[in-house]
């Protein structure tokens, strides 16, 4: 959570997007106020990525923080400014359909984490589907500190980690390190700063490599198979994969291994 905010460049977009290869990079872009998530910055990343989803030309997103911050989590001076109810109900209604939407868009999306990223800030590593950090990253659901408990940061948490360590990061407070964040599984892997850049346009290109209809089918069964019990998971499952099946992509796919050529994908 963060209290240093200050007031925003008017000329400088809240989320900077970048295009190259079938892989979008959005820049979370209050470097100041460590990409603290302000009402403007929540809304303009939920346009970002409602405009992705409908973008058959991205296949995988990176969402990396502006500055020396992944994320610092809600803007607590803008939540403190004019308190009421019906504010605070609005900004985690919206922050939860952010959160939602980074689940449910077709497209896998790979946190990109450099610096800190606590309370909403951890919560956005915990939502996205693959996270890499840089090995001086810290990660902290802090609002227990604070008398506020991190409750909608603990949804994210508790489906990326198991019930304990979720539970001591949110007890605590405390800030963790990069290589015990990937020791619980908040983060894929921990690498040297300078390597961090080339480790997650690695995994993005080869996620863009793939086809998008199966990347779209596999995460929402993902997603969708994930809180059915293993009876109804199987079930659930196996209409994918005969759907998948019956795509003109899985007949390509399964046709270039066979004849020891490139799939050219279609998306159908």
């Amino acid at each position: 959570m963060s209290a240093a905010v200050t007031t925003h460049d008017p000329n400088q977009p809240l989320v900077l997007r970048e295009d190259r290869d079938g892989v979008a990079t959005l820049t979370l872009n209050r470097p100041k106020a460590r990409n603290a998530l302000s009402v403007g910055l929540m809304a303009a990343l939920q346009d970002a990525l409602d405009a992705i989803d409908e973008d058959r030309s991205v296949r995988a997103v990176v969402l990396a923080g502006a500055g020396g911050a992944f994320c610092a989590g809600h803007d607590l001076k803008e939540m403190r400014a004019a308190p009421s109810r019906d504010l605070y109900e609005a900004l985690f209604t919206q922050c939860s359909r952010l959160m939602l939407t980074i689940t449910r868009i077709g497209q896998p999306v790979i946190a990109k984490v450099r610096g800190v990223a606590t309370a909403a800030g951890c919560q956005l590593v915990a939502t996205c589907d693959l996270a890499y950090c840089e090995e001086d990253a810290r990660f902290a659901t802090p609002g227990v500190n604070i008398g506020l408990f991190c409750s909608t940061p603990m949804v994210a948490l508790t489906r990326a980690v198991g019930r304990k360590a979720a539970m001591e990061m949110l007890l605590l407070g405390d800030l963790i390190d990069a290589e015990e964040a990937e020791r619980i599984g908040l983060v894929n892997r921990a690498v040297a700063a300078e390597q961090l850049d080339e480790v997650v346009a690695g995994v993005a290109a080869k996620i863009a490599s793939k086809s998008p209809l199966t990347l779209a089918t596999g995460k929402e069964a993902f997603y969708r198979q994930i809180d059915l019990d293993a009876e109804g998971a199987y079930a659930y499952a196996a209409k994918v994969m005969t759907e998948n099946m019956m795509a003109q992509d899985a007949a390509e796919g399964i046709d270039a291994f066979l004849g020891k050529r490139t799939p050219v994908w279609c998306g159908q």
